[in-house]
């Protein structure tokens, strides 16, 4: 029996870029969230010391975000991750999935309480706080959506296209909290100048659905990658139409994500053949790129093929 590791790993694609801007985003909402609690404080606005709290919330998940890139880029040759750190990220927008989800459910709870007891609101106040959220989420969005753009990396041999799940975490908490803000514009200028005070729950509502599918969406791919599910089926075709002959069959292979943009694969034959287990690790290479690859040869008496 030949067992060979050839493996291809190289260094994990560079996300200090995405990590510098995740952490100009988080600095950025700190400095709303300090500025609208002590405004609100000062001013007695209960509008101002709420969205500066929710602002709060807020930086906990990007620092969520900030908190996985830093422990993956620690860690990275760390030997105790035999795979390395390629799923912290994963690990970082799963959780973070789960705090949208959370934050949807929470919108939509308040909003059916309003819907059927309903508040007095302070609408211009309301207006101000939605549209200073609404400025500051959008220049979040610019630049994490610069962040996540550098896609210059060689993906002849990738079947699926680079993605960041734990920076598309970070842009879709930015990219809720600007649409509820929009939202909010909308339903309290309707409520303000038509007295439709219904609008501002029933829009938080349909809020809470959109922010909920995104979450479920991102919680899907994310816990896919945790759990190795991924869909080989036509890899694993393609590797057996090219190894496996009358002389050489193959046994065990495995397949899986050991990061959003790595793979790793083992490999376990039976072969009457004198090839080497890096011929193999060649036929391999034609069918994708893969930074860990195990062949194992058992070795069999041609007689016995």
């Amino acid at each position: 029996m030949k067992t060979h590791n050839c493996s291809t790993r190289k260094l994990l694609p560079d996300s200090r870029k995405n990590e510098t801007v995740t952490l100009i985003v988080v600095i950025i909402t700190l400095i709303t969230m300090a500025v609208e609690i002590i405004a609100g404080l000062i001013s007695g606005s209960m509008a101002l010391l709420s969205d500066g709290i929710h602002m709060g919330t807020h930086a906990l998940a990007l620092f969520i975000t900030l908190a996985a890139y830093i422990f993956a880029r620690k860690q990275m040759n760390n030997p105790s991750f035999c795979f390395g750190t390629g799923k912290v990220g994963v690990l970082g927008g799963y959780t973070n999935a789960i705090l949208l989800l959370i934050a949807a459910a929470a919108m939509a709870f308040e909003s059916i309480e309003r819907l059927i007891n309903p508040v007095h609101i302070k609408f211009d106040q309301a207006i101000v706080v939605a549209v200073i959220g609404l400025i500051v989420n959008i220049v979040s969005a610019i630049i994490l959506g610069h962040g996540g753009s550098d896609h210059s990396h060689d993906h002849t041999h990738h079947p699926h296209s680079h993605e960041d799940h734990n920076l598309k975490a970070a842009y879709l908490h930015v990219i809720t909290d600007a649409l509820t803000s929009v939202l909010a514009i909308f339903a309290l200028l309707v409520a303000k100048y038509f007295g439709l005070a219904w609008a501002d729950p029933l829009v938080g509502i349909l809020g809470a659905i959109v922010v909920a599918r995104w979450a479920i969406g991102l919680l899907k791919q994310t816990s896919s990658l945790l759990l190795d599910k991924s869909d080989t089926a036509e890899t694993v075709t393609r590797l057996r139409e090219l190894i496996e002959s009358d002389t050489t069959s193959i046994e065990d292979l495995h397949l899986w994500q050991i990061s959003e943009n790595e793979r790793s694969l083992i490999l376990s034959l039976t072969s009457a053949d004198d090839k080497g287990p890096c011929y193999y690790h060649n036929l391999v290479k034609k069918v994708g790129n893969f930074e860990h690859i195990t062949v194992e040869i058992h070795k069999q008496p041609r007689n016995d093929i």
